[in-house]
């Protein structure tokens, strides 16, 4: 972990945009338009096809949700441990989608909660190379404001297991490990 005062803050439309997204109390798959995906990156550049992909999660077959999902999960938590500019701005839709009867590909998607909960490259890469702190948008803040965005739902981990099938609870108990419940 770097030291104390030597980290460098984001720029301020990613802590600005994530806060506001972070705190909404509101449904978020209603509130996916709102989000400014145009001002983040995920791993292969802009965030504007995101929406796309949560609406495939969200309302297609069984093979459309989790082939979006795949895709999903290589642009905000690429090789399952390293988040990217626009994964704490998901969070909230992913928690939407796990919960959502509707939805197919809900053990991956609380899996993929699990694995931004756990994600610790960019500090860990930090503690070694401090310069990485020194780059004008900070991937350091992005993982904590991912970890934060899943740490702040944690209330709806009890809802997600209840009466489901067994690969729903393996991933919920994997998830409340993750959190530390």
């Amino acid at each position: 972990m770097p030291a104390q005062g030597t980290e460098q803050a984001s720029t301020p439309r990613t802590d600005h945009a994530t806060a506001r997204l972070v705190a909404a109390g509101e449904s978020p798959l209603r509130s996916v338009g709102q989000v400014p995906w145009h001002e983040f990156k995920d791993s292969i550049g802009s965030a504007e096809g995101i929406p796309l992909l949560l609406d495939a999660i969200a309302w297609g077959d069984p093979d459309a949700a989790r082939t979006a999902l795949a895709q999903l999960r290589e642009r905000i938590c690429q090789y399952g441990f390293v988040v990217q500019q626009a994964t704490a701005a998901v969070v909230p839709f992913l928690w939407e989608l796990a919960r959502s009867p509707r939805v197919t590909c809900r053990a991956q998607i609380i899996d993929l909660l699990s694995s931004i909960a756990a994600a610790r490259q960019w500090e860990d890469t930090a503690a070694v190379y401090p310069k990485l702190l020194n780059h004008r948008e900070n991937p350091v803040v992005w993982e904590r404001q991912a970890r934060e965005a899943v740490q702040s739902r944690r209330g709806l981990i009890r809802h997600l297991a209840v009466g489901e099938s067994p690969e729903i609870a393996r991933a919920t108990q994997e998830l409340a490990r993750a959190l530390g419940e």
